[in-house]
């Protein structure tokens, strides 16, 4: 049975660590602020631009582009947005469930000879995936949670002259969607080729549109968008992990200030109890000596 002594040592560690996760909550919370900030700004842009997309593909036109160009598929990419940093949660563990079924879903569609490659965002999914056997890991320390815009728009440039040069055939993104504090469910989204599908959004209650004038042709337009549709593709997924990592932060270091509340309670409770012991004893050495 454990001695007053090491209570109390437990006792003072336990507090200690309640305050760390109590202040990495705090910390976690206000970045979590920023990110969503982030993914809010860049809302506008991403509607705005899939707006004139979608008047352009209502105008009965037809543009083909290499980016949404289908072909047959011999090599794989797979993004990956994991945390920058640990400490939350299972956040990384269900990511990296999601790539392995990926990764069977591609093998048993295009065959075991399909090649893989593995781009891994984040320090801890970097180091995660630096030991999988049969795929190639791209090295991508250059971009972090802290990376401005600038260098997400140059790794996304990247990957779109990769597809061009048929260095892949199609180009997938795995990453947590941010809906709310307690919910971030692991998406896929499909980067490269653009699915048609995806570039037409919803038109207005009424059906109608208001008349365009375009300058220069519909078809220079649409084929200097396309390019500007993936950065944006690519950006909303990173925000995404970004505001998602935060609030599986937020989420871990609440459980374990919960967690560290109880057992200084069950610590608190052995102290007393051992406490009064001792005192009891005191007392009965006390009366069996003075009847003595």
């Amino acid at each position: 049975m454990a001695t007053i002594r090491e209570i109390k040592g437990r006792i003072t560690s336990t507090k200690s660590s309640e305050k760390i996760t109590g202040a990495m909550k705090m910390i976690s919370s206000a970045k979590l602020r920023k990110a969503e900030g982030a993914l809010r700004m860049m809302h506008p842009y991403r509607n705005q631009l899939s707006s004139v997309i979608s008047h352009l593909l209502s105008s009965d036109g037809d543009y083909p582009s290499p980016l949404t160009e289908i072909r047959s598929v011999s090599r794989f990419a797979f993004v990956i947005i994991g945390s920058e940093e640990g400490l939350c949660g299972a956040y990384n563990v269900y990511l990296f469930k999601k790539l392995l079924e990926r990764i069977e879903y591609v093998r048993n569609t295009y065959g075991e000879e399909c090649q893989i490659t593995l781009y891994p965002l984040g320090k801890k999914m970097t180091s995660i995936l630096s030991k999988m056997q049969g795929v190639e890991v791209k090295k991508t320390e250059y971009l972090t949670a802290k990376s401005p815009s600038t260098v997400i728009r140059e790794f996304t440039d990247d990957l779109i002259s990769n597809y061009l040069s048929k260095n892949y055939d199609e180009v997938e993104v795995i990453y947590p969607k941010f809906k709310s504090m307690a919910s971030q469910p692991v998406e896929t989204r499909t980067l490269l080729p653009i699915n048609s599908t995806r570039l037409s959004t919803e038109q207005d209650a009424s059906g109608h549109q208001n008349p365009y004038i375009y300058e220069p042709t519909k078809q220079e337009i649409f084929l200097s968008i396309l390019p500007l549709f993936v950065r944006v593709d690519m950006q909303d997924a990173i925000y995404n992990g970004r505001a998602s990592e935060q609030a599986a932060r937020v989420i871990a270091m609440q459980s374990a200030s919960d967690n560290a509340k109880k057992l200084l309670e069950e610590l608190q409770l052995d102290y007393n109890k051992l406490r009064q012991q001792g005192i009891t004893n005191e007392l009965l050495d006390i009366v069996g000596g003075s009847m003595h």
